[in-house]
């Protein structure tokens, strides 16, 4: 006789996998309040009300889970809409990216993980590597894909797509934006502020990687005018 129990497991999600996703949801959530070294493996069991034990059988250590926490917390941090439903000229779609992009990383969850990582000195090589691999890095690989579409169809001239990618990202995450976020968030999350910066980045951008005017959506009147 099926037991109750095994019947929800079947109609639902597998009790392994939905263990395994309770443990990294509790991980994530004690790694953002009280960062990597004050976290423990018992204070994530006790939370998510299991035994230590249950967590070993997910996780090797807790650098593999907070691996597992700090790529799931980056997944839902990043929408996929950032990369995904783009369409336009190339300035249109490389406004979307980096709007989105810019806004991301001036969530002040965001920043928060950012800062946990850069304070925990002890452990700061390896979760800086953690931070780079689910955040960064995914990102870089999503707005590659994007420049060689835009090159294959010509309306941009990127021969190295990861490397533009890479600065791509970089003009946005350098943004003074997010310093002023630190003492001024009105003004960092002001739209007329992204709108201006992001503009500008993405014209500087298109500049470099020789573009026609109808790609860049100007016009050689608006050429004239030096309004590139």
């Amino acid at each position: 006789m099926v037991t109750e129990k095994k019947t929800q497991a079947r109609r639902g999600r597998p009790a392994n996998e939905a263990l395994g996703q309770t443990i990294v949801d509790t991980a994530g959530e004690l790694f953002a309040e009280l960062g990597f070294q004050a976290t423990t493996l018992d204070k994530v069991a006790q939370r998510a009300k299991i035994s230590k034990l249950s967590i070993y059988k997910h996780f090797e250590n807790k650098e593999a889970l907070f691996g597992a926490a700090f790529a799931a917390r980056c997944q839902q941090l990043i929408p996929q809409a950032l990369f995904e439903g783009v369409d336009g000229s190339a300035e249109d779609q490389l406004m979307a990216v980096g709007s989105s992009l810019l806004r991301t990383l001036l969530r002040p969850d965001v920043r928060n993980v950012e800062a946990m990582v850069t304070a925990d000195l002890t452990s700061q090589k390896s979760l800086s590597k953690l931070h780079y691999e689910a955040g960064p890095a995914h990102i870089i690989v999503q707005i590659e894909a994007l420049l060689r579409q835009l090159h294959a169809k010509a309306v941009l001239n990127v021969p190295d797509p990861l490397q533009s990618a890479r600065l791509f990202a970089a003009l946005f995450k350098g943004s003074d934006l997010l310093i002023i976020a630190r003492f001024d968030e009105a003004r960092a999350e002001d739209d007329n502020e992204i709108e201006s910066y992001c503009r500008s980045a993405v014209a500087m951008f298109i500049a470099a990687h020789g573009g026609n005017d109808h790609a860049r959506g100007y016009s050689p009147a608006s050429r004239s005018k030096g309004k590139i």
